[in-house]
């Protein structure tokens, strides 16, 4: 089987740009469709209790945990942003500029309210809407989603061992013993084109040998 050849840094930006405006796309679309159809803070069943609709203003994080601190969320979204988008430069494999475009659309959406939404710059509160009670006892947005299944396939990439240039780990482990070798017959006054092993002088030999008997 060919190795597929890494992507030109140009195509890996495109990716993980196009998949980025279309999470953030997606996610603003169902939270304007949710501002503007459901009631407030009243389910709505959509498959009894395993999907239902429940359209509330989070402040904090999931579990609207550190409702009085919205700004920190804020900055740390606008990290995370920054970090993949500096990330994004040394992408050349197509599953992390799928994960990094993927996630980074998400945190754009949950950025996106804390930015513009009420009650004010930076301090906004992010639209939830999704509740699966039997599963979480969280209500979470298009832009969660996204988010989780980003953290969770960089934790499977890394496992994994797929790099960033989209070699793997495996690839490189032979690396450190070439090297030592090729700098010890360097230290023996050998070039490093001459240090590589040679064929076994007993086996030439006996090769020698056995020509000359036929």
């Amino acid at each position: 089987m060919t190795r597929r050849q890494p992507l030109h840094g140009s195509a890996a930006g495109a990716i993980i740009a196009i998949l980025a405006v279309l999470v953030l796309a997606a996610d603003q679309f169902v939270k304007y469709l949710t501002i503007t159809h459901l009631p407030q803070e009243q389910v709505v069943p959509v498959l009894g209790g395993f999907l239902q609709l429940f359209y509330i203003r989070n402040s904090g994080a999931a579990f609207s945990i550190g409702a009085g601190y919205t700004w920190v969320f804020t900055i740390a979204l606008a990290v995370v942003a920054c970090v993949i988008v500096w990330k994004a430069f040394s992408v050349r494999a197509r599953l992390w500029a799928v994960v990094l475009g993927a996630l980074l659309g998400g945190v754009l959406g949950n950025l996106t309210d804390r930015i513009l939404r009420e009650p004010g710059f930076g301090v906004g509160h992010v639209v939830d809407m999704i509740s699966m009670p039997w599963m979480l006892p969280a209500i979470f947005n298009v832009a969660d989603i996204f988010i989780v299944c980003g953290m969770i396939s960089i934790a499977l990439l890394i496992i994994v061992g797929l790099r960033l240039d989209g070699t793997r780990e495996r690839d490189h482990k032979d690396e450190p013993a070439e090297d030592a070798e090729s700098a010890a017959a360097v230290a023996d006054g050998i070039p490093a084109d001459e240090a590589a092993p040679g064929p076994d002088p007993k086996h030439t030999a006996r090769r020698d040998r056995a020509g000359s008997e036929d």
